[in-house]
């Protein structure tokens, strides 16, 4: 059981106390040291280290795409306001969280906690008196933190709250409403790395046969797939659910490791092969059609996936005032590095950009293992995002059986989530358009509406600026709109037949 790491005695033993408080919560959470006994905090580097892997994934891969949706200026230029934009709305996450502190006279204060406080301090009844949303968010952002990707601090009896009946009907659908978004999101997450993995995979096999030691820019042959996608999605499946199984956070961090080491290698081999010869693009338009533009947005906020993780670094910081210089420093290098492998990725391969740089790098053996690299680091990067929402289900799954049930139902709860990721990645195998819709619809709230709105709700009873107030509004709107349109559109192109010269195929590329 040391693999699995889990302990059902006090694992039930904690659902059982979800009838505690929200005060005795509250105080007990108050009470522990931002830093137990025995742990200095994370170092500066570490930090940075932390904060660019919440920041760098597959949607790194799927800029060049991004910007031939909005166009060779337009893209950069939007690219660059929307990486400025959500830097700006997680420093006003830090000072809503900072201010909340100093009120509240609290250590620290997390994204759940912020969205709590900030709803039961507020000047407005009605937000007053339905708070209780804010606690289960709380609950939601603690349970995150215990997932091992960075905290040291976890309070087991932040479950919940017996609220009064009225508002505990309001807080049961807040509950499974919040609940349900973050479950989503993240499992969103984990059928883009399946989609991922499968279009390597298919691209390495099948053209094995035909791939060389010399290195040569990659060429359309009108190859027919020997198997089809889903074929290799299905293989997969099995060692993924393997992999979920592993619930020791210390195996877990192995992996990590080993996926940020073969991340770092595939990059800098992508980089060095597209900054080779690259076409003066005097055919490719400055400014795309505002349709795709929208499809641009959705990719382009599904790329900064760190927002909420920036409370818990800070406060994992062993210097939190350091935080602000490691997070625009840290933000920095993510948004040039965004910038230039979207621009110089459209400007290498053109109109036949595909939905990740990596089915267009040449068909040798130095390149093949680019995208092997690349996956292996993504298939482990799988366990870690897939921990998030295992965490939310499956406490409640075993708390319905008997102990002797426990580990069957745990394990059969991660393997139906495992082929429920696979089943979405078959049924929609468009890895371009499940990155724009997931980072629609769920990215945008996170990144740009929710900092905004809790600006105005904490500060607007302390005579926020007019300026202020239109600027929170203004970016409450475009998050809006980005989601709703970004949507729409990613929806819409779901509904079309599939291109195959234009879908993320790899078995015409060779």
């Amino acid at each position: 059981m040391s693999l699995l790491g889990r302990d059902y005695n006090s694992e039930l033993n904690s659902l059982d106390n979800r009838s505690q408080s929200p005060s005795e919560s509250s105080s007990s959470i108050t009470s522990e040291n931002v830093h137990p006994a025995g742990e200095a905090g994370l170092s500066m580097m570490q930090t940075l280290i932390h904060l660019l892997k919440c920041n760098i994934g597959t949607g790194l891969l799927g800029l060049p795409l991004a910007i031939k949706n909005a166009g060779l200026l337009v893209g950069p230029v939007s690219l660059l306001a929307i990486g400025v934009l959500t830097v700006h709305c997680m420093v006003i996450l830090l000072n809503c969280a900072q201010h909340l502190s100093q009120r509240l006279q609290k250590t620290f204060v997390n994204y759940g906690e912020a969205t709590m406080y900030s709803l039961e301090t507020c000047p407005n009844t009605w937000l007053r008196t339905h708070a209780v949303w804010g606690k289960w968010s709380s609950a939601v952002s603690h349970r995150l933190e215990c997932s091992g990707k960075i905290s040291a601090h976890c309070n087991p009896h932040l479950q919940g709250s017996s609220d009064s009946p009225a508002q505990a009907s309001v807080a049961e659908i807040y509950r499974y409403t919040v609940s349900f978004l973050l479950i989503i999101t993240q499992l969103g997450f984990c059928s883009v790395y399946f989609m991922f993995m499968a279009d390597n995979l298919q691209q390495m096999v099948e053209e094995a046969h035909v791939t060389s030691n010399i290195c040569q820019p990659r060429e359309i042959l009108a190859l027919t797939p020997i198997l089809d996608i889903r074929f290799y999605m299905l293989t997969i499946l099995p060692f993924l659910i393997l992999l979920v199984f592993i619930q020791n956070l210390k195996v877990l961090s192995v992996f990590s490791t080993l996926a940020n080491i073969t991340t770092v290698g595939s990059m800098a081999l992508i980089f060095e092969y597209i900054m080779q010869g690259i076409p003066y693009p005097s055919n490719l338009p400055l400014m795309a059609n505002w349709k795709t533009f929208l499809l641009f947005f959705g990719t382009a906020i599904f790329t900064f996936e760190g927002v909420g993780m920036v409370l818990p670094l800070k406060n994992q910081m062993k210097h939190p005032q350091q935080f602000s210089f490691v997070l625009y420093l840290g933000m920095s290098i993510v948004i040039i590095l965004y910038i230039f492998l979207g621009t110089l990725g459209y400007m290498k391969f053109g109109s036949d950009t595909q939905a990740s740089i990596t089915l267009n790098l040449p068909n040798c053996w130095l390149y093949q293992s680019v995208k092997l690299m690349y996956s292996i680091g993504i298939f482990f990067t799988y366990a870690l995002q897939f921990h998030v929402p295992a965490e939310i289900i499956i406490p409640f799954a075993v708390s319905q059986v008997s102990e002797s049930w426990a580990l069957f139902v745990d394990l059969s709860v991660r393997s139906g989530l495992v082929c429920l990721t696979c089943v979405s990645a078959i049924l929609i195998p468009r890895l371009d358009l499940v990155i724009s819709l997931v980072g629609s619809v769920s990215s945008s709230a996170l990144a740009l509406i929710i900092p905004a709105l809790l600006e105005i709700v904490i500060f607007y009873s302390e005579d926020m600026s007019c300026v202020t107030l239109a600027k929170d509004i203004m970016i409450s709107i475009l998050g809006l709109l980005g989601c709703i349109f970004g949507t729409y559109q990613a929806l819409y192109e779901l509904t079309q037949p599939i291109n195959h010269s234009m879908a993320n195929s790899t078995g015409v590329y060779a």
